[in-house]
């Protein structure tokens, strides 16, 4: 990948100009489209397989009357005064008359109808008049709010006296987020951390603008996505707060590697192509695990969570294709522009004393608080460790009693309609009038439809926890009732939870009294409903994370204790950022210093969304700063010195990407809707603790405590992982072996320091040297196990756990072993029938490098002088010079085959106890 990233980004670089005017005509294109044909956003909750939902559905189809959305007219009068007076009731029901007139408008209930129970409040101060719409809530017009909105105002002057009608509902909800002046601040903040990061507004201005764009294209998708499936209201701005904070950063990370070399002395091209192998392959690697981890969301089997899942996994592809492919290319119009202030100085330097001395100078003075940190959380790592895991742990406590529910009008802002409405009928009526229970009950089979569904009314009302049943009857075919059931708590009330379980516990009981089919449905309980299979999907969606974690960075890091620890450290900040959002959102704790409108519960969807999203985030943070550790570790060894060194190197960027999508995050909290305010604040408190108090003061801990110990895998495990290449060491190793071991060299073979360990760790070779010219014949000798035929394996690029460096025909090695092996043929002097006729079908296919182990068992006369005639001759069937390697235990047994000249004698004297 990252070889192909190099290429990607020389190509950006030349054809600079071509890229941006693509992305610019991508994101016209998608904006023009999602505004001319999106169907606009769709807030309906469903929960497929559900009992609310199938029973929901169902309604649909037989009482298609009550199934549309509903809205609230709400008379209030003053204290003092009673509303069940004659004027009031001719008011009223000359209101109600003029409501059943309006379009969309199912039907109206007048409270002082002798049919219509509860509908007036016991302190006979409010009347409530229902208003059942035929539409759902996302197809109400707003010329039918409009004309509801003016038979209240019309309402409350003819009661006068002071009286006032409220409109509510969920009709009259308007639960769809929106951009303010508050959420640019997350911009504002991610400039000036970018400002006083590089000291140059052309590079503090870049990611912004590569970021929106990503952003702006990746809403305008999520709205054409409207043409195919419901998309709510909460998924665009879910995408545009992860796109913007993901492609920041993204930028950010290319941005600083490419300046980083360019201060080193790099080209502009060169280095934008390595920036973008190297860092766009952290890039990469960190968009997948998001990717992953979003698409996830589908685990529990919610429609509308799957959608949000898509749409952020969306915003997050676009910041990626972004970083790769807009930022290389604005990097090429910058040119040398990007060069740090720094950098340009030491190159003005008079002499190189100056210069020398200038950088010795920077260098100090940039660790000034990396190298002090690194050094106090390390000296005592164990109690560095105890004092996080506790903190943490501690903070994670309220999680404990974490309650999930979906929005309903009472989480929205004070003083809004709906909210006034909702806090007069909980006042006047009792807050189980806001969010009502439906039950239905199949009575086709009863000879009287109204008197099975009366029974079933009189047996609810005396069922815990119910205040009143205000309405029950069948539908006009008489073979399906409906239930009204008011609850005496808030529809966010774990005992509204409890009171549903109750009456589906009735359902046997029903079935076997009256022969009829129950269940329970309505906004509430689907709302429960949805809450209860996100809580249940938490657990299996937390193992998907945390397996995901485990296998992704033991295939980066080659180690155990890495991925584990990272894990850890994951499952800690998830625990203090459900804590903290419990102590405020839950319990009240600073809620009003974030203008909470509603405490309580949290949306349901908020604790599977920010496990999927810091995931992601924190495996970014763990592979840009534990690469640099490890990398230290491996050229100079000393796990200590590695992560001091390797700490200050990443530390500066890692603290300017959290900071920056902490306020980006917390950008969203202020005037968030009830939506979006805590899964922003839960964000922002989980990047800033990962960040901060995970990555940078338990990872270098847990690192020093295990010291050595931190780096390797078994072997058996080494050798069935797959690599993956997320800071592009690889290519950097290729790169640096482009001209070696000269340019233009013709030379087969060229190793340079090769070595090989086995299972144990304990040396197969050790450092060898090799340099064979094209058309040449080696021969690697040693009596018994001396790992001649490992070393010939490596060359034929089967064995790629080597040291050192390692070029056969041209191919760099380990990198190319997939090229390499359709170029070479390995035959088996031991075990195969006919090894020269195995030659002979090499050579015809033009292999150019054959590798014959064990050549002095090859002991029939005709075979082996055949094999004569094929290394003398060295000749493939299209002209081309063939080069073998033969091994043996000693060269004087192979001495018949082998030419007069153009022969190498390799002497493998190295006698290690166990081989390969």
């Amino acid at each position: 990948m990252s070889s192909f990233l190099y290429r990607l980004g020389h190509a950006v670089a030349r054809h600079r100009g071509l890229v941006v005017v693509a992305w610019l005509l991508i994101l016209l294109a998608c904006g023009g489209a999602s505004g001319a044909l999106n169907k606009g956003t769709d807030d309906t909750f469903t929960v497929p397989g559900s009992e609310s939902q199938d029973a929901m559905d169902h309604l649909d189809h037989v009482f298609p009357q009550v199934s549309g959305t509903s809205a609230q007219l709400v008379l209030l009068v003053p204290a003092g005064q009673q509303v069940d007076t004659g004027p009031i009731h001719g008011a009223v029901s000359d209101a109600v008359d003029r409501i059943g007139d309006v379009p969309q408008v199912e039907r109206a209930s007048d409270p002082f109808d002798p049919d219509v129970n509860d509908a007036v409040s016991s302190d006979g101060r409010a009347a409530n008049i229902g208003v059942q719409l035929t539409v759902d809530s996302t197809q109400v017009d707003d010329s039918t709010l409009t004309d509801l909105s003016g038979i209240a105002d019309d309402l409350a002057a003819a009661v006068g006296d002071g009286a006032r009608v409220y409109t509510g509902g969920d009709a009259f909800a308007n639960r769809i987020p929106g951009l303010s002046a508050t959420e640019m601040i997350g911009l504002v903040i991610a400039l000036v951390v970018l400002l006083l990061m590089f000291r140059s507004l052309v590079a503090a201005v870049m990611p912004l603008f590569t970021a929106v764009l990503g952003v702006g294209v990746s809403v305008a998708l999520v709205y054409l996505g409207t043409l195919f499936v419901p998309v709510s209201s909460t998924a665009p701005m879910l995408a545009v707060m992860i796109g913007l904070a993901v492609g920041i950063d993204y930028a950010l990370f290319l941005l600083s590697r490419h300046r980083d070399q360019l201060a080193e002395g790099l080209p502009v091209a060169e280095s934008i192509a390595r920036a973008t192998a190297t860092a766009g392959s952290a890039v990469l690697f960190a968009g997948l695990t998001v990717l992953i981890a979003l698409l996830g969301l589908a685990v529990a089997r919610i429609p509308f969570l799957t959608t949000m899942g898509v749409a952020a996994a969306l915003g997050v592809g676009v910041a990626v294709c972004v970083a790769v492919t807009l930022v290389p290319a604005l990097l090429a119009f910058a040119g040398t522009r990007m060069v740090p202030r720094s950098a340009r100085k030491s190159r003005a330097a008079r002499n190189h004393k100056a210069a020398r001395k200038q950088e010795k100078e920077r260098r100090l003075h940039t660790p000034r608080v990396a190298r002090p940190w690194v050094r106090f959380v390390t000296r005592r790592p164990l109690i560095t460790i105890a004092v996080v895991v506790l903190g943490l742990g501690a903070l994670a406590v309220p999680a404990t009693n974490l309650r999930l529910a979906l929005p309903d009008n009472g989480s929205q802002p004070a003083g809004t309609d709906v909210r006034e409405t909702y806090d007069v009928v909980a006042e006047h009526f009792g807050v189980g009038y806001n969010g009502p229970l439906l039950v239905t009950a199949d009575v086709i089979q009863s000879t009287d439809p109204s008197g099975l569904v009366d029974d079933l009314a009189d047996e609810i009302r005396d069922i815990p926890g119910v205040a009143a049943v205000p309405l029950a009857t069948p539908n006009e075919k008489g073979d399906t009732g409906i239930i009204q059931v008011v609850p005496t708590t808030a529809p966010d009330d774990a005992r509204t939870d409890a009171l549903v379980e109750r009456i589906r516990a009735q359902e046997p009981h029903w079935l076997d009294q009256y022969d009829t089919q129950t269940a329970v449905t309505g906004l509430t309980a689907v709302g429960i409903d949805v809450s209860a299979r996100l809580g249940a999907a938490l657990l299996p969606f937390g193992l998907l994370v945390a397996g995901l974690s485990l296998v992704l960075l033991a295939m980066v890091f080659r180690s155990i204790w890495v991925p584990v620890k990272a894990t850890v450290g994951y499952l800690l900040s998830i625990g203090a950022a459900f804590g903290l959002t419990s102590l405020v959102f839950q319990e009240g704790h600073g809620a009003a210093l974030l203008d909470v409108a509603h405490v309580g519960s949290v949306v349901s969807f908020l604790p599977i969304i920010l496990m999927g999203v810091l995931f992601g985030l924190a495996m970014d943070y763990e592979v840009f700063l534990v690469s640099r550790i490890r990398e230290h570790y491996a050229h100079h060894g000393g796990a200590h010195e590695a992560i001091e060194e390797g700490f200050v190197s990443a530390s500066r960027v890692v603290v300017a990407a959290a900071l920056i999508m902490f306020g980006v995050f917390a950008a969203f909290v202020p005037d968030g809707s009830s939506t979006i305010k805590p899964i922003a604040f839960a964000l922002a408190v989980g990047v800033f603790i990962d960040a901060f108090v995970v990555r940078m003061t338990f990872v270098p801990a847990v690192l020093a405590l295990l010291g050595d110990r931190a780096w390797g895998l078994p072997p058996a495990l080494d050798r069935r992982l797959p690599v993956f290449d997320a800071e592009g060491d690889a290519l950097l190793h290729e790169l640096r072996l482009a001209d070696w071991p000269a340019p233009g060299s013709d030379e087969v073979i060229s190793a340079r320091s090769l070595s090989l360990d086995d299972d144990r760790g304990r040396p197969v070779y050790h450092d060898v040297e090799l340099r064979v010219p094209r058309g040449e014949v080696l021969v690697l000798h040693g009596s018994g196990a001396v790992g001649k035929s490992a070393l010939l394996l490596s060359i034929a690029g089967r064995v790629t756990r080597h040291r050192g460096d390692l070029k056969v025909l041209g191919q760099v090695l380990p990198q190319h072993v997939h090229a390499l092996r359709p170029r070479v043929a390995v035959v088996g002097g031991r075990d195969d029938r006919d090894p020269a006729g195995r030659v002979t079908e090499a050579l015809t296919r033009d292999i150019e490098l054959i590798l014959v182990d064990d050549a002095d068992l090859v002991l029939r006369s005709e075979a082996r002088a055949r094999l004569r005639d094929q290394i003398g001759f060295r000749v493939t069937a299209g002209g081309s010079p063939a080069t073998f390697v033969l091994t043996c235990q000693d060269p004087g047994r192979v001495a018949d085959l082998l030419p007069p000249t153009a022969t190498q004698l390799h002497a493998m004297t190295y006698r290690p106890a166990e081989v390969l």
